[in-house]
């Protein structure tokens, strides 16, 4: 039989402890009982009756791997912090006392050491549970701050709000003011009752001042409903009308009045109210429906101008400018004639008729420049000094050739040669005055 080694190479975990086959770590004596190899020598574990060797050697086996797998399901929680640091440790001292009496077959003393190697960490769960704790006692002494900070701040304002008679307003602003209140979390009870006793005092100097406000409305609502009642017959005067801007302007200018002029009585407010859209619907359901017709009219319009405008644009290129300006000229008063358009369509035609118009007017510019005398005159005498200054340096060459100087000569017939591309391009100008 081969004898094993029973010292473990250094093992650090349960999984160590399960390297190679557990089952070498033991042997079945001819009588049934089982043994485990230790460091001190055999020790007899048990038996199993009425089973084979190999059996009873397996079932043994078992044993060894089910507390090194709970060995490392609890090292793996620790790691992962599914358990604390207390539980872990318990769970280390019941895995102590199960290995220390342990009948298996296995590496017991790795098993043993892998327990051991699991208390480090325990230890820091627990440190880190108490990094933990520290930091939940400051977030939940910053969460009180924030909440004395916050209902310091509610209380500030509600003592603002209720000081103001915006009663609608203020009155809104202290229910919402009330609602954070509640949301908020709990101070200790001195700076709970401190705050609360401010806060109740705001609210209920602005409801006793808006109860003494609204018990003096009644003759303030005669008034209100009374210029209601002048702003209604205005706008019914105005429902007929078809001057449609400045009416709809004045509808606007009515409603702003009727917002200003406060609350009356809730059933003639009502009352009057439906008086005033009756008469303002009924405006602008015929102003829709004439702007609807406008803009079939244009539509209509607009077929016509983009068929003037084809054949406005058709005129270009110029041929012939007089015939030309006869035929825009044309076209320009029946586009007067054909109506209006919408805005965009109206730019857009203006945009391609303009760019015909423009280029009519180049046009004329360039048969005034064509015809104008004194342009001619320059452009006649720009060629004869171009050519007076050519045959100038033509002599100025030859007679330097004659007297040998060459450089002379050369300069002479280059400056000549660079007027002779002017002259070109002058006469080419003067050439359209002849056209």
């Amino acid at each position: 039989m081969t004898t094993i080694d029973p010292t473990p190479a250094a093992p650090i975990s349960a999984a160590a402890a399960l390297v190679g086959d557990p089952a070498q770590w033991g042997h079945v004596a001819d009588d049934g009982t089982v043994f485990v190899r230790t460091s001190e020598g055999d020790r007899a574990v048990g038996s199993y009756p009425g089973k084979s060797a190999e059996e009873a050697l397996a079932y043994f086996v078992r044993k060894f791997e089910t507390l090194a797998a709970e060995v490392a399901l609890t090292s793996a929680r620790l790691r992962s912090g599914a358990i604390t640091a207390e539980d872990g440790t318990s769970a280390i001292k019941r895995l102590r006392d199960q290995v220390e009496n342990l009948n298996a077959v296995g590496d017991l003393a790795a098993l043993k050491i892998a327990v051991d190697n699991i208390a480090p960490i325990a230890e820091e769960r627990r440190a880190a549970e108490a990094v933990k704790k520290a930091e939940a006692a400051q977030a939940k002494a910053a969460a009180r701050e924030a909440s004395r900070i916050l209902k310091e701040a509610l209380v500030t304002e509600a003592e603002e709000v209720a000081a103001k008679d915006a009663w609608k307003t203020s009155g809104d602003r202290l229910k919402e003011i009330l609602d954070e209140w509640k949301k908020a979390p709990r101070l200790d009870r001195k700076s709970d009752e401190t705050l609360w006793k401010r806060f109740s005092a705001a609210r209920n100097s602005f409801d006793k001042r808006r109860r003494t406000h609204f018990a003096s409305l009644d003759a303030a609502r005669s008034e209100v409903a009374s210029a209601k009642e002048t702003l209604v017959k205005e706008a019914e005067s105005l429902a007929t009308s078809t001057n449609w801007i400045p009416t709809a302007r004045r509808y606007k200018e009515l409603m702003d009045q009727w917002k200003a002029s406060g609350r009356g009585n809730k059933n003639d407010d009502e009352k009057l109210w439906l008086r005033f859209k009756a008469a303002q619907d009924t405006f602008f359901t015929t102003k829709s429906a004439d702007l609807e017709k406008l803009e079939a009219n244009h539509a209509v319009n607009l077929v016509v101008k983009e068929e003037l405008t084809g054949k406005a644009e058709a005129l270009l290129p110029i041929t012939d400018l007089a015939k030309t300006k006869r035929e825009f000229r044309t076209i320009s008063e029946q586009w007067e004639k054909a109506g209006a358009v919408g805005k965009k369509d109206k730019e857009r035609l203006d945009r391609r008729l303009r760019a015909v118009e423009h280029a009519i007017k180049e046009g004329e510019r360039v048969e005034w420049r064509r015809t104008d005398p004194a342009a001619k005159a320059r452009a006649a005498d720009t060629v004869r000094q171009l050519s007076e200054a050519i045959d100038g340096y033509l002599k100025t060459s030859e007679k330097a050739t004659k007297a040998g100087n060459e450089k002379k000569a050369k300069e002479a017939l280059a400056a000549a040669e660079a007027r002779r591309e002017w002259l070109t391009e002058a006469e080419r100008t003067l050439a359209e005055f002849s056209r």
